[in-house]
């Protein structure tokens, strides 16, 4: 017999009726009628979540809407939206990351916890569990719940367990072959064997039980049994920073509120000062005694140790929250996580005149840039980035603001270097006139807004070719540029747009001006 291992504990949660309990918790008015979620499979209508109502009277997922409505007459039928089950698991799985950072979503109608080294902070596992059971039971969930030493143990025993047993591993034992869920077919196979429980199948050589029934019925029954490792996803991983209250009394007040998320503020930059560190993002999350929790976060464009900026950022998320923050009968906890950390060590100011100011000013940009961020998203607020493009026009991207800029794949200019492109370009370039001493030489004069042009000296061809991907196009022709300066002394970024081996008569373009 396997031995299961005692060193983590996992509880289970199972909502049998998620997409009922969730559609009447919105709507209006609760439907009187047995309830029924329906969604085309198959090119027909099917059932694909029940209530309980309707599961008493023998309905079941899967069954044709035709058999159903033949079966029961009166019915309450609503489209099946499993997106909103989703986002509504997901506030359920938000509001138990009270009890541990360790939150599994578990298919669509479920959530996995491991709450090692977390069952003091309520009495022990029944006390926590009491704490579960009471939160959701008034946020209108019906729950099954099972704790073991591994997710999958813990997982098939609040969905298959039937009656209590003295222990973990007798009622593991006990469990349906269902528990595998492996496919129907194998399912049948096993109990068509004699096998119906995992304490038959356990009290035979793995070795055959793979040669019979395949290698997945082995696997699912070595992670049941804790014979292989059954690694949980957490929906959120644990922050490397994090601090956190607990209230005797829900506090009701929003700024009280604030001022407690100030003083974890305060206690995150300690301690991300003693690591040497900066955070790029903070997310506070404050728990009510409802059970539901809200999560708000912010960033910065560079790792911070200043607890007066994420503050104020924090204030600029609150006051932009197109749903405001909302204690409820109060918050319960409250929670700042510091998921992103950078290295931020001392900064060196240089000898000479003015560099402190310039610092300053340098924080006072990334702080506007910050604040803009958070209060309007970082998608509306952008800044233009070098690109790794040979193409001019698109040499540049805007990018969010807030983003790190990416690292410049060319090396700088000398000091005095005079540039060889303009800084501005014409967009879209400018077509102009030319005369050249031959097809594909230089421009000898070209004209410009009504304006003859002769060129005293010039600098060329620089070639661009064609992205291969374009070459199919009009787009995909071979540029020659040239830098010329005209009888007056101005200079112009000129470009033929093709060679004459790749369309008979290509056309000149002003594609910018040299200042």
């Amino acid at each position: 017999m396997s031995k299961l291992s005692g060193t983590r504990r996992y509880l289970a949660l199972f909502f049998p009726w998620l997409p009922a309990e969730r559609f009447t918790r919105s709507a209006p008015k609760p439907p009187d009628l047995p309830l029924i979620f329906v969604e085309k499979q198959r090119g027909a209508l099917r059932i694909a979540s029940v209530d309980a109502r309707a599961q008493a009277l023998g309905l079941r997922v899967g069954m044709p809407l035709a058999d159903a409505r033949a079966q029961v007459g009166d019915l309450a039928i609503v489209p099946h939206d499993p997106i909103l089950d989703h986002a509504w698991l997901d506030r359920l799985a938000q509001g138990c990351a009270r009890y541990t950072p360790l939150v599994a979503l578990d298919a669509s109608d479920g959530l996995i916890l491991d709450i090692t080294g977390c069952s003091h902070l309520f009495d022990g596992e029944a006390g926590l569990i009491d704490d579960i059971d009471q939160r959701l039971t008034r946020l209108g969930m019906t729950l099954r719940h099972a704790l073991g030493p591994t997710a999958d143990a813990a997982r098939a025993l609040a969905r298959y367990q039937t009656r209590p047993a003295p222990d973990e591993a007798t009622a593991i034992r006990r469990l349906p072959v269902a528990a595998l869920e492996l496919d129907a077919e194998a399912t049948t196979a096993l109990v068509r064997a004699g096998l119906k429980t995992i304490g038959d199948l356990a009290s035979r050589p793995m070795a055959n039980l793979a040669a019979r029934f395949g290698a997945d019925a082995a696997m699912a029954l070595r992670r049941l049994l804790g014979d292989a490792p059954s690694p949980l996803d957490p929906r959120v991983a644990p922050p490397p920073v994090a601090t956190e209250r607990r209230f005797a009394e829900p506090v009701a007040s929003l700024p009280h509120a604030t001022r407690i998320l100030a003083e974890l503020v305060g206690e995150a930059i300690a301690e991300l000062a003693e690591r040497g560190q900066g955070g790029r993002h903070f997310g506070a999350t404050f728990f009510r005694s409802d059970g539901l929790a809200r999560r708000i976060a912010v960033e910065t464009g560079h790792a911070t140790r200043d607890s007066g900026l994420v503050m104020r950022l924090f204030a600029e998320r609150m006051d932009g929250l197109a749903d405001p923050l909302d204690p409820g009968f109060g918050f319960d906890m409250i929670r700042l996580a510091v998921p992103r950390l950078e290295a931020l060590g001392a900064t060196q100011l240089k000898l000479e005149g003015g560099a402190a100011r310039a610092v300053r000013q340098g924080a006072a940009m990334d702080e506007l840039t910050d604040r803009l961020t958070t209060r309007l998203g970082r998608a509306r607020v952008r800044a233009l980035r070098p690109a790794d493009t040979h193409i001019p026009e698109q040499a540049q991207l805007a990018l969010p603001a807030i983003d790190a800029p990416p690292p410049m794949p060319w090396s700088a200019p000398e000091p005095g270097e005079p540039p060889l492109r303009p800084f501005y370009l014409f967009d879209p370039p400018q077509v102009i006139e030319v005369i050249a001493e031959v097809p594909d030489g230089p421009p000898h004069r070209f004209r410009w807004r009504r304006q003859a042009h002769a060129v005293r000296r010039y600098e060329g061809p620089e070639r661009i070719a064609a992205e291969w991907w374009r070459r199919r196009d009009n787009g995909g022709l071979t540029r020659d540029y040239y830098r010329v300066e005209d009888d007056r002394g101005r200079r112009y970024w000129l470009f033929r747009h093709g060679l004459y081996d790749e369309k008979p008569d290509p056309r000149w373009y002003i594609h910018g001006v040299f200042a």
